[in-house]
């Protein structure tokens, strides 16, 4: 019976043996093919093997036939994916910063059984990400999947939301809320998912963190309708990245209103440590690299980010200030 059974699969685990085990430099013999298949409790003929790569060419695999070497070798000439692609997928995986580390080796796994056996080792990479901050929340895809459905049944969803918080300040231990929102559309920016969409106690448009969303669920709520909703469109290039630009090494103290530590944590993730300052403020002592391009980001974090330490880098965070002033001074003029 097993033999029996074996032999009905037999053109599946040819096509197994071809992808795993040929590509273009690699090919096997009609002998090293029965050999294989014999690996597999499959007892085959070179003329029933013939037929069957005749049945896999009709099928649109390319199965080729190098004659010109003794004795002709058979190879997959077209696998699904080429090596550059799914170094493309791995590198992919690696740097995203929206999935927890074990889902990325998941995927990564996964992804590598699309490769051959002569092309698998070229797969495990390991990519540094400068800042990467992985995701606590396994359930990111779930989400995903829920906002996307809601958008389609045009209904509301609802989820617990939390902001991040120092976990050496204890006392700012955050609070989970419970939101009910219209979504309307999620973006992808620098590492992390986004839902946009319509918060009902807000009564306004709001953005969150899909990472940070817990217990996603669609109600029975049809999708909110107003002319904001209605009019909204997703603007590309709306997020500005300023690029890997370097001066001085600093060790830097920042204040940051404690609602609003979480900005620091997902610049700087974990290499940010913080403690308690004066007026209600937290301090997170954080290494940079001195530049116009950093003096940029806290600036457009407007009174929730500040510049406290070292007096030279705060000296120059005044001047670059004054020259903003300035330049802009003369453009009035």
């Amino acid at each position: 019976m097993t033999a029996n059974k074996n032999m009905k699969l037999k053109i599946l685990y040819l096509l197994k043996i071809f992808r795993e085990e040929t590509d273009e430099d690699h090919g096997l013999t009609m002998s090293q093919l029965i050999s294989r298949l014999a690996a597999y409790g499959v007892d085959a003929e070179r003329k029933s093997i013939y037929s069957d790569i005749a049945a896999l060419r009709d099928f649109d695999i390319a199965i080729k036939m190098d004659s010109d070497k003794n004795p002709p070798e058979y190879a997959l000439a077209r696998p699904d994916f080429s090596l550059g692609e799914l170094m493309l997928m791995v590198d992919a995986i690696e740097s995203c910063r929206a999935i927890t580390a074990p889902q990325a080796d998941l995927l990564v796994r996964n992804v590598k059984t699309l490769a051959n056996n002569f092309e698998q080792d070229k797969l495990d990479r390991r990519i540094h990400v400068v800042g990467r901050i992985k995701s606590e929340n396994d359930s990111v895809f779930g989400s995903i999947d829920r906002v996307h459905e809601a958008i389609r049944r045009k209904c509301q969803i609802s989820f617990r939301y939390s902001h991040r918080a120092p976990e050496d300040i204890p006392e700012l231990a955050p609070a989970c809320r419970l939101h009910i929102v219209t979504p309307l559309a999620i973006v992808y920016d620098e590492g992390f998912y986004y839902l946009t969409g319509w918060d009902r106690a807000r009564d306004s448009m709001a953005e969150f963190r899909i990472d940070r969303m817990d217990q996603v669920f669609l109600t029975r709520l049809p999708a909110k309708e107003n002319d904001e909703i209605r009019s909204y469109r997703y603007e590309e290039g709306v997020y500005r990245s300023f690029g890997r630009f370097k001066g001085r090494k600093a060790t830097a103290t920042l204040s940051v209103r404690p609602d609003k530590a979480e900005i620091i944590m997902d610049t700087f993730g974990d290499s940010a440590h913080f403690t308690m300052g004066k007026d209600g403020l937290l301090l997170a002592k954080v290494k940079v690299y001195e530049s116009d391009q950093f003096f940029g980001w806290v600036a457009s974090m407007g009174t929730m980010v500040g510049i406290v330490a070292p007096a030279w880098l705060v000296k120059d965070w005044r001047a670059f200030l004054k020259k903003l002033l300035a330049a802009s001074g003369e453009k009035d003029a």
